[in-house]
């Protein structure tokens, strides 16, 4: 269950933070370039005091694949820069069942705090937390916690209400075509969100979903947006770690919306929007806790208010009616005017509820969790 009780520490540190606290930290300078070690990871060498900071990152995926492992490393180096007291490092496209092993050789090393980036990093991460008590260890997206060992995670369900509002709006054949990872809590949340967001707008939009089985496969993620382009959608969304179902949208000639950092580029004149991560507003209050001592494990879920989960800029070409409408949105979400799940099959569900244990979807959208 998600205890908001045990979150006080680190929501007080967002809460400082506010609203200004990306902007804050991408203006700052700082830090150097970073470099390549013998074993593969990769070491930020911003330096260190008498009270320095090691803290070390895991990513499922390539940093440059712009998506979400790129978002983690974009917190990352942000944090990196801000503090001279803070070394960083990372090991890319590291496979759930060897994410084992290079927690264990950060754990036996020198880092003070790992952060491990994916679902299926979450056994792995809690086996060597109970061998390593000594060190921290935070994961994204999962359930688990220990002593020593804290997750964390962002209501990306709220960016993705609106970005459904835009996907139901510009949408000629109502129908919506989502380029999906695994039929998991967290990505059929998002799908249930998004759709509803749709119904919001427009009760005639419908999703249709293919599921990839895998967090980054552009090959196969292209041929599942190509598939539902030739299904009727002429919108497409996705829960990927890549642009490519945005550039496969670009090159038919259909609205697109990514997903976990800004892929404009990628989408041309057919762009729309994307929920995007803002990952270094867990990462600065979380690592300045390591250093002060007031490190706790928890449960972090934040929502759009703490600028955690957003949405990127709009597209070139999107309707002045559609940027209308989820500024609008997007205001009572953040002021806490409108619950997403409000009406639906969802509402009053618990947190514990919404977060790990989803598995069916709404009216709107034509899948089986069995796919």
């Amino acid at each position: 269950m998600v205890n908001t009780n045990r979150t006080i520490s680190r929501r007080e540190m967002l809460g400082a933070l506010g609203a200004t606290g990306v902007t804050a930290l991408a203006g700052c300078s700082g830090g150097s370039d970073d470099t390549n070690t013998a074993d593969g990871t990769t070491t930020g060498e911003s330096g260190s005091g008498s009270d320095s900071v090691t803290a070390a990152w895991v990513y499922i995926s390539e940093v440059g694949d712009l998506g979400w492992s790129h978002a983690h490393d974009e917190g990352r180096k942000a944090v990196d820069k801000k503090y001279d007291w803070l070394e960083t490092e990372y090991t890319e496209a590291v496979a759930p069942e060897d994410s084992e092993r290079v927690f264990e050789q950060y754990a036996q090393g020198d880092a003070d705090i790992v952060f491990g980036t994916t679902f299926n990093y979450q056994d792995p991460m809690f086996n060597i937390a109970e061998q390593y008590p000594d060190t921290y260890f935070e994961h994204a997206t999962g359930y688990r916690t220990r002593e020593n060992m804290g997750r964390y995670m962002g209501r990306i369900y709220q960016p993705r209400y609106l970005a459904g509002q835009a996907a139901g709006m510009v949408t000629e054949n109502n129908t919506i075509g989502y380029v999906a990872a695994f039929p998991i809590p967290e990505v059929i949340r998002s799908i249930n969100a998004m759709a509803l967001g749709a119904r919001s707008v427009n009760p005639d939009a419908t999703f249709k979903i293919r599921w990839v089985n895998a967090w980054f496969d552009p090959q196969t993620s292209k041929q599942a947006a190509n598939s539902l382009i030739d299904d009727g959608c002429d919108v497409i969304s996705q829960e990927q770690d890549s642009p490519a179902p945005v550039k496969a949208a670009n090159e038919a000639d259909v609205w697109a919306s990514g997903y976990n950092a800004p892929m404009g580029e990628f989408g041309g004149d057919n762009y729309l929007i994307s929920p995007v991560w803002n990952w270094e507003e867990v990462y600065d209050p979380t690592i300045s806790a390591v250093r002060d001592e007031t490190w706790e494990s928890d449960a972090f879920w934040g929502g759009m208010e703490t600028n955690l989960p957003t949405l990127d800029e709009w597209g070139p070409e999107v309707p002045q009616e559609v940027k209308d409408t989820v500024a609008e949105t997007e205001e009572k979400i953040v002021n806490g005017d409108l619950d997403v799940w409000a009406g639906s099959m969802f509402e009053d569900k618990s947190d514990e509820f919404l977060f790990q244990e989803m598995n069916s979807f709404v009216d709107a959208v034509d899948a089986e969790v069995s796919e």
